[in-house]
């Protein structure tokens, strides 16, 4: 069988583009097809801000006898440095189970970042921030959460005979919504916090966005910016994100910890809204945001939050503030009226072991697995692991 890259560049190959996982996924009970102007919205540079820094090319990959069996795309975004050496990004790989139409889809990433300077590839990434679209899902193959990857379980293979080694892991830990699988240590750190004036936990407001906009960078530049390939966070781009999320934003799913009212700590969660997305068949014209609006706010189906950010500033690791988040998110969660019955905590790596032990103590399990894997295009070096987390 021969096969063909095409690069996506009009209104069929992109079509092709959105349409290929419709069919290899048509047998797949729990994968849920995305919005399609959510994968469109990557790749658009009215819309994602990494283009002003960066580039981005997709292909698709047809048979001879020009049916679609596969598709990828390479970026690199030149503000993310990495110490180790130039590293670009592969993803929204889909393919059959074929290794030589795999490989073809990588040697033209690899080609692509190669004459753009490029030692080495990641994948399968987003050409944004990581909590879209990122890591390879390679056990828990439950329904995907909103804006994260599902994926064929020969996947892995396709990848690791290419030659990709893994370069961390990501875990999605689930909880349901009750006090009873707390360990009793989580509710003395936060008896010792409340105790103290100094300590605050709240939850926000949507009428003081801004606030809380400015906090949020605050915490996650100090917390995250510090890292090889994170870049720092602006406050537009945390207004925009609070903004991206106002129609759908609950109140008591969100909250702050401050340390004489000096923002320390966050827990910042949403309705899961693939539990809704998985009814809209990837359109959001103006009758699927209508049926989104119903579907949330009259018939309540989301009993799902969706944890996208966890986090406190490192020199309060360690003093309670994790169970006074907790303590305060239970006041609420522990309510009759409380409509979500299960969390499940996005994207905690495995260089982060403080953050896995702290989530475990909370009655968080791992569900789901991700893999971001890597290739040295030097194949004699080494895939040298992320800095841990301490």
């Amino acid at each position: 069988m021969d096969y063909k890259i095409i690069e996506v560049t009009n209104a069929k190959t992109r079509q092709e583009f959105i349409l290929l996982p419709v069919r290899l996924y048509k047998d797949e009970a729990s994968w849920i097809r995305p919005l399609d102007h959510d994968i469109e919205d990557v790749f658009n540079p009215k819309k994602n801000k990494h283009f002003r820094n960066g580039e981005a090319c997709r292909w698709i990959l047809v048979d001879d006898k020009g049916k679609t069996v596969g598709r990828v795309a390479a970026f690199i975004d030149r503000n993310v440095k990495n110490t180790e050496q130039p590293t670009g990004g592969m993803g929204f790989f889909e393919c059959i189970n074929n290794q030589n139409a795999a490989n073809l889809l990588f040697d033209t990433c690899k080609q692509w970042l190669i004459e753009r300077g490029v030692e080495a590839m990641d994948g399968p990434i987003n050409f944004g921030e990581r909590d879209r679209w990122w890591g390879l899902l390679v056990d828990g193959f439950y329904e995907p959460n909103y804006c994260m990857g599902y994926h064929l379980p020969y996947y892995k293979s396709l990848f690791e005979s290419y030659g990709f080694k893994t370069y961390f892991k990501q875990f999605t830990y689930h909880m349901p919504v009750s006090d009873k699988h707390v360990e009793p240590v989580v509710w003395e750190k936060a008896n010792r916090i409340e105790q103290n004036p100094e300590y605050r936990v709240t939850i926000i407001n949507k009428k003081d966005l801004q606030k809380f906009a400015t906090d949020f960078v605050e915490i996650y530049n100090k917390g995250w910016g510090r890292f090889a390939g994170v870049g720092k966070m602006k406050r537009v781009q945390a207004m925009a994100l609070l903004k991206s999320i106002k129609p759908i934003l609950d109140e008591r799913l969100i909250l702050f910890a401050y340390h004489n009212n000096q923002p320390i700590g966050f827990l910042i969660m949403i309705p899961d809204l693939n539990q809704i997305v998985k009814h809209l068949n990837g359109k959001f014209n103006l009758w699927a945001k209508l049926k989104l609006i119903y579907l949330l706010k009259v018939k309540k189906k989301c009993t799902k939050a969706l944890g996208l950010i966890f986090g406190i500033i490192p020199q309060y690791q360690g003093k309670g503030v994790d169970g006074a988040l907790v303590k305060e998110f239970a006041r609420w969660a522990l309510r009759d009226d409380y409509p979500y019955t299960d969390i499940e905590l996005n994207w905690i790596g495995d260089f982060n072991p403080t953050m896995c032990k702290m989530v475990e103590q909370i009655g968080a399990r791992v569900l789901k697995t991700h893999i971001t894997f890597r290739l040295m295009f030097d194949s004699s070096k080494e895939v040298a692991p992320p800095r841990r987390v301490s």
